[in-house]
């Protein structure tokens, strides 16, 4: 991925976003799973560790790139960017492999339209990454508009970190416990953690506000796509098209 010079302000910019992103990746997984390997009390199959290791490598490959470009390595972040391709068509691949498979296991359990409504989380998630993905490749040249594109794409995954932190904050935690276990929650569930996530996009806006002018069209086609698909997918979930879908999607894999 090509990279002009940029200020060193803007570099160390994204490198503090992309350490906020780490942060908050293994953060709010590990009450519901990095602190349950050790123990042994993480309930999941190896899918689930592929999928973990793989959107756990994105946010540090991110903060790796940002650092890259803060040092001026542009051959090294070129090489990676490379490596980062491949990393995130992984991620669209295992990540709905994740969501059929929670998708199954409820309807496993008997929680019928329920469980077939609440895909709309991951499969929508998985979908806006792979959207802001392809966006920021198709704009390699202008790196304007692929940083903020990469960061859009790593906000839009980290939805599911934050909702853990508020998973644990309502069942109070505990060994083996985690989101997929039990019967899924109310859709509008999902709206805080989304919007919160969103501060990061706001983060943005403000810095380039001071340094530009004016913020970034990036940040607000993509945060306005990112709020729209968070606030819509509530409203989308019950509907006869979706829970089609989603029962089609369940029975991919036979």
């Amino acid at each position: 991925m090509t990279t002009p010079s940029v200020p060193p302000a803007a570099s160390h910019f994204y490198v503090w976003m992309a350490a906020i992103c780490v942060l908050i990746a293994f953060g709010g997984f590990a009450p519901t799973y990095w602190l349950q390997l050790g123990p042994g009390t993480f309930v999941g199959p190896p899918l689930l560790h592929i999928h973990g290791a793989l959107f756990s490598a994105w946010t540090l490959l991110l903060l790796t790139q940002a650092l890259f470009v803060a040092k001026g390595r542009k051959a090294s972040h070129r090489a990676f960017g490379l490596a980062g391709i491949s990393l995130a068509t992984a991620m669209v691949l295992f990540g709905l492999a994740a969501a059929i498979h929670s998708l199954d296991h409820g309807l496993a359990a008997g929680y019928g339209d329920r469980s077939r409504a609440f895909a709309i989380v991951p499969v929508s998630a998985i979908c806006l990454f792979a959207g802001f993905v392809i966006a920021a490749i198709a704009n390699i040249r202008r790196p304007e508009w692929h940083k903020r594109l990469m960061l859009l794409a790593t906000i839009s995954v980290l939805q599911a970190a934050v909702a853990r932190v508020f998973f644990v904050l309502i069942t109070g935690g505990g060994p083996g416990l985690r989101p997929g276990l039990g019967a899924p929650p109310p859709l509008a569930f999902t709206v805080a953690p989304g919007l919160i996530l969103e501060l990061l996009i706001v983060a943005g806006m403000v810095y380039d506000w001071r340094t530009r002018g004016k913020p970034h069209p990036a940040w607000l086609i993509g945060g306005a796509i990112m709020t729209a698909v968070i606030l819509l997918r509530v409203v989308v979930a019950g509907t006869a098209p979706w829970l089609a879908f989603a029962e089609a999607l369940a029975h991919i894999t036979g």
